[in-house]
């Protein structure tokens, strides 16, 4: 009988989890290690920043899905791996040994690189829902105390699309509220230019976003770097294109959401031959560790070099359909070694994303990830925003039904033909 253990329920922990239950017999163990039981839809967690939605409404209970599913749950959490000894140390001090792991934690969020950044410094996030819920309090605040608002993401950051998304949902939310012409909004970004997204762009992103933010009264400064935050003030080094200085800002703010860098979490952080320097996964073409053949990774804790060298650091995203297809190909190479093969499935490293701006949004679609690409398509309009509420019912359903079929690449893919109106609430009568 073979172990296999996932480390993490999020998007891909999650949904790895179930595809693995569903490629091994009934006499293979799956288990999963996660803090708590609950999964959130992280990609919800803007609509929860302005009380679109609320907290309960994008979580789910694990623990009576993974039950049904004939799969072990340990919410105590991962104190440290150790692959020499193929166990996991959990936080209560008990161990659970594994014969495969699939590591796919998602980040750790390395909000204290930057002094006075984050949920419990100066700025709000949407990295986690209870950020967000804090987030809601502070965007109250700020409807009946209206004031400059700074949104973006810092040096570092790999995870442009939320603050893209959070600027305009924000400024749809203060519009409702009839105060959006007391806020002046500035959109500060490592990015070397809006719409680059850690991609190099992707379609005319560029020029989609540029002309959205002039629509929406948004300011904005590339190649920005952080350099403090305090309250009530951001200082900001925008640089040149040749790393000098270019000017310093002293941004004054009644509000501010920012993106912070990601890290790989604690658990596996600083094992030679398991990550790089930052914490991340390293896996080959089948996402199999070279060092440890037994440990998979999937998800956004992989490590990814960078587009190229930029003025300011910015990181590669890993977008939803990118992980389904890391979690698929996982999930057939554990099949593989289980019944004494070799690995052979390759995750489609496709950048999928659609944006939400509250009211509309931009869809791109980037195949591959890295140029040149044999699909380079960006789109807009409000077909992406109710695109975007079809991914979320979609997806929620998916996670409490159990169900492993790939929701991302079903939705996604089809958004290359959705330009009408009509075809686009039908996919979401079908989620």
């Amino acid at each position: 009988m073979a172990h296999v253990v996932v480390l993490g329920a999020g998007l891909g922990g999650t949904i790895m989890a179930y595809e693995v239950r569903e490629e091994l017999s009934k006499e293979h163990k799956v288990s999963v290690v996660t803090n708590g039981s609950k999964y959130s839809f992280v990609p919800s967690n803007p609509w929860v920043a302005v009380g679109w939605r609320e907290k309960d409404a994008i979580e789910v209970d694990l623990t009576g899905v993974m039950k049904r599913r004939n799969i072990e749950l340990y919410s105590q959490g991962a104190k440290r791996v150790h692959p020499e000894e193929k166990r996991i140390e959990l936080n209560d001090g008990s161990d659970v040994a594994y014969d495969y792991l699939v590591i796919s934690t998602g980040p750790d969020l390395a909000f204290d690189e930057i002094e006075g950044l984050g949920p419990e410094g100066h700025t709000q996030s949407v990295c986690h829902v209870d950020h967000a819920v804090q987030a809601k309090t502070a965007f109250d605040k700020l409807v009946a105390n209206p004031g400059p608002v700074i949104i973006g993401a810092v040096q570092g950051a790999s995870c442009f699309g939320p603050a893209y998304e959070f600027a305009f949902i924000l400024d749809k939310a203060l519009r409702d509220a009839k105060v959006r012409d007391k806020v002046p909004m500035t959109f500060v970004t490592s990015e070397p230019y809006v719409g680059h997204l850690g991609l190099d762009g992707v379609g005319d992103t560029k020029g989609l976003l540029e002309s959205e933010m002039r629509n929406h009264h948004i300011k904005w400064i590339n190649n920005a770097k952080v350099d403090r935050v305090e309250d009530g003030k951001m200082f900001v080094t925008e640089v040149a294109e040749d790393g000098s200085v270019k000017t310093n800002h002293e941004l004054p703010f009644a509000f501010s959401m920012m993106l912070p860098a990601f890290r790989g979490v604690e658990a596996v952080r600083g094992i030679e031959g398991l990550t790089n320097p930052r914490g991340f996964i390293v896996v080959d073409k089948h996402q199999q560790n070279p060092k440890f053949p037994e440990i998979f990774s999937v998800g956004v804790c992989v490590a990814i070099p960078p587009m190229g060298p930029t003025p300011v650091p910015v990181g590669v995203p890993k977008t939803g359909f990118m992980i389904e297809s890391m979690v698929t190909a996982t999930a057939h190479n554990i099949g593989k070694l289980v019944r004494g093969e070799q690995p052979d499935a390759q995750g489609t490293w496709n950048a999928v994303c659609l944006a939400d701006f509250g009211d509309s949004g931009i869809a791109f679609v980037a195949q591959p990830q890295l140029p040149p690409r044999n699909v380079n398509w960006s789109s807009s309009g409000k077909w992406v925003h109710l695109a975007k509420i079809a991914f979320e019912k979609y997806f929620i359903h998916k996670i409490k039904s159990g169900k492993s079929e790939p929701a991302y690449e079903r939705l996604a893919m089809q958004a290359l033909g959705i330009q009408k109106l009509k075809e686009v609430k039908f996919e979401i009568e079908d989620a």
